[in-house]
């Protein structure tokens, strides 16, 4: 199994694939990181040599914010936004959808379950 920025990623998928397991790589990063390195887009994560593991880490570190530095850095962003007391802070604050959905149905992934209102029935 190939640890890749504190990820084990899985070693029967084909190696674009597994790159996405890693949180900051998406499938566009992924091709251009396998690009880089010279490792055509079928071969598997288990076929790979150390030598192209190394590689792979080596561009990944050097060229891409990845894992806890990427967490880091958009719970910075956001506790910013937060101080600053602007709108966008303030909704992530209570816990409201931030970019403009309506809240008086739906939303129900950031304001959680539904709570019953006492004598709402009738």
């Amino acid at each position: 199994m190939a640890r890749i920025a504190g990820v084990n990623i899985p070693t029967g998928k084909r190696v674009e694939v597994a790159l996405t397991y890693i949180h900051g790589i998406g499938a566009t990063k992924a091709r251009e990181i396998c690009a880089k390195v010279n490792i055509p887009a079928e071969r598997r994560v288990n076929e790979l040599a150390d030598a192209d593991v190394i590689r792979i880490r080596e561009v990944i570190d050097r060229d891409y914010v990845v894992e806890g530095d990427l967490r880091r850095d958009v719970a910075m962003n956001i506790k910013r936004l937060m101080d600053l007391g602007c709108y966008r802070g303030l909704r992530h604050r209570r816990g409201l959808p931030v970019r403009g959905q309506r809240t008086h149905t739906n939303a129900r992934t950031r304001k959680g379950p539904a709570r019953p209102i006492a004598g709402k029935k009738g």
